[in-house]
Parts: structure tokens; C-alpha cells; sequence
């Protein structure tokens, strides 16, 4: 009989051995346990057939059709399976740890493997994901206006050591209406939040985890509330940096991709900028002054930024002022603070 984990053991586990996740290719497309490897037992249109007759004829009927289908691929499906297992042992899961991975479970063992499977199957993973949301996450968070290089401070952070969740990186965006220029498709709202509790579980709580300050939406991503609460209300260093430094940075992110694709961005925010600005920023692009385009965006960001930062409770707010955006000595600073020392209990 395989053994049954719960999803923290099975996580746990994942650290060891390689999980299959035996649903289709679009549920695994929509959203997955991330490191989990795409082993569907039907693809998409015999996964919908099989739900079809099971609906229209009975479960019976629906067994009979899926057997028909996974006959053949049965062997295939053990060599696999038999390359792919650590210690000869693999882990499976379906959507709800039924008929799916209790199957798979069957063969894999019949065929001399050991088998773990997750106990209520990738729904049960996810009602996990959520409520890791809902425990206390010792953020801090790393505030300053558009065009402050706070994503390249991060990283630089993390290089020495410092723990940190890059909510853009794993959101494929970077804030802006422009944040999608250049970067990979965007990820499913629910493959974010699996994405960063895959971080979190390699965190160590009783020290600071940071984080850049984001609104709930990264672009198409949704943040969960349970993960936007806690960014709003964790203490935040705010990087008070001029405009005369964050402008030329903007313009050397931005400015090489086709004029056809920024323009489409300013119009996602001409009724925020109003008619004279966007007239102005379209008039701008059209003659390559990059650096007018990115001042009038950036004055509309700005005042959205300092709006949504006055929200917060003033006692919440501690404040650097750089003057630079040379990442080294942007992060020294931040390292210095005493938020980098903070301890958690």
C-alpha cells in the first residue's frame, strides 16, 4: 500500500523525492505544487470525455472508457516513472487523491516502485497554501517611489545573505503599466501564491523576510488577501529618492523596446493622467524624448505611491534619503538599518 502524507509531510518529502501530478495538462498549465513534473494519466480532451460519460452514463461506463484509454500507455508509463524515482521511490498526486493517483499509485508499485501519495490530492496542497497566508510572516518591506531599483536592491540583499520574496520576479511584472515589457508571461494568480509558499517554507520566521512594496495587483496577478494584509501592515523602510536620479533609470529599463508597445501603455493610464499629459507624453514619444515620456508617468506614480504610503500609520514608516542608484551603496544603507537586524519571536 503507498503511503499517505499530509501536505506538510508531503512537501517535506518533495525535498527528496520527485512528484508526478497525474491530472491533465490544463490543470497542471493553470496552476501546480512547484518542482511537481506533468505525468497526466489523460490528456485534456480524454479528460473531458471520461467526465462527460461519467455525468451522462454512470461511473461504471466512465471507468470502461478511461481504461481504454490508459491501456496502452500503461508501460510507458512505468520506464518513466523508473528513470525518474530517487531510491526507487516517487511521490503522486492528483486533484483530490482519488481514482487518479490511487491508480497511478497501483501501477507504480506493481511495477516495484514505492509510492507516496497526498492525502485529498492537490486540493488539499492548496487549502495548505492559504492558510500558510494566515500565520504570522515577519516581513519588512522595502518602500520608495517608481524607478527607485528597489527590485535590484533585493537581490543584492539576498546575495548577502539577507531572506527575501521577490514578488515581481515570481509575478513575471514589474509594477507599472509598462512591468510587463520583456518579461515571461505572467503566471496564474493561484501558481503565485504555490510560488511563494515554496519560498516561505525555506524561510526561518524568527528573523526579517523582505519584501518590496507592491498594490495588491502585480499586474494580471491577484495577491491573496491573506499575503496583502500582512505587506500592508509589517514595518517599511522607505528609500526617499529624487526624481533627477530615478529618471535616467527609467529611460535606460524602458526605452529600447518598440515605441508601439510603450505607447499602448501610456494608454492604459491616459484618463489618470489626463488629456494634457498623455497628449504631451504621446507628442514625447514620438520624437524619442524618452526622458519627458518617463517624467510625466512618473509624476502620476509618484502621487499614487505617496497617496497609498500616507495610508499607513506614520509610526509604521522609517525613512532613508540616497542620493544615488548605484545598487551597492543603495544596499549598504539598508543592510545598516536596524530592520535588518530586527528578531522575531
Amino acid at each position: 500500500m503507498p503511503e499517505k502524507l499530509s501536505p506538510e509531510a508531503f512537501l517535506t518529502a518533495a525535498d527528496q523525492y520527485p512528484i508526478l501530478d497525474v491530472r491533465s495538462p490544463g490543470e497542471y498549465l493553470r496552476a501546480h505544487i512547484p518542482g511537481a513534473l506533468s505525468f497526466p494519466i489523460f490528456d485534456d480532451a480524454e479528460r473531458a470525455r471520461v467526465g462527460t460519460t461519467y455525468k451522462q452514463v454512470g461511473k461504471d461506463a466512465a471507468i470502461e472508457l478511461g481504461l481504454e484509454f490508459v491501456g496502452p500507455k500503461m508501460a510507458q508509463w512505468v520506464k518513466m516513472a523508473k528513470k525518474l524515482a530517487v531510491d526507487n521511490t516517487i511521490l503522486v498526486h492528483c486533484w483530490r487523491g482519488g481514482m487518479r493517483s490511487g491508480s497511478m499509485a497501483w501501477l507504480f508499485e506493481t511495477a516495484g516502485l514505492k509510492v507516496k501519495i497526498l492525502v485529498g490530492g492537490y486540493k488539499a496542497y492548496r487549502n495548505y497554501v492559504l492558510s500558510e497566508f494566515e500565520r504570522k510572516i515577519p516581513f519588512v518591506v522595502l518602500g520608495g517611489k517608481t524607478g527607485s531599483g528597489k527590485t535590484d536592491i533585493l537581490l543584492e540583499m539576498q546575495k548577502r545573505g539577507a531572506q527575501v520574496i521577490d514578488l515581481e520576479g515570481i509575478a513575471h511584472h514589474r509594477g507599472s503599466v509598462f512591468g510587463h515589457l520583456g518579461l515571461a508571461p505572467q503566471p496564474t494568480s493561484e501558481h503565485f501564491e504555490n510560488e511563494v509558499v515554496a519560498q516561505l517554507r525555506q524561510m526561518d520566521y524568527s528573523k526579517p523576510i523582505w519584501i518590496e512594496d507592491e498594490s495588491r495587483h502585480i499586474g494580471q496577478v491577484f495577491m491573496p488577501l491573506g499575503l496583502y494584509t500582512q505587506l500592508r501592515a509589517a514595518p517599511i523602510l522607505f528609500l526617499d529618492i529624487a526624481a533627477e536620479y530615478r529618471l535616467p533609470y527609467l529611460v535606460e529599463v524602458y526605452a529600447h523596446y518598440p515605441k508601439e508597445d510603450l505607447a499602448h501603455a501610456v494608454g492604459k493610464i491616459k484618463k489618470r493622467l489626463g488629456g494634457d499629459f498623455y497628449k504631451s507624453a504621446m507628442e514625447a514619444l514620438e520624437v524619442n524624448d524618452f526622458t519627458q515620456v518617463a517624467a510625466i508617468t512618473l509624476n502620476y506614480y509618484d502621487k499614487a505611491y505617496v497617496h497609498g504610503l500616507h495610508q499607513r500609520p506614520a509610526e509604521q514608516i522609517q525613512e532613508i534619503v540616497i542620493h544615488t542608484l548605484e545598487t551597492s551603496v543603495q544596499t549598504d544603507a539598508v543592510m545598516a538599518h536596524p530592520l535588518c537586524q530586527t528578531r522575531f519571536t
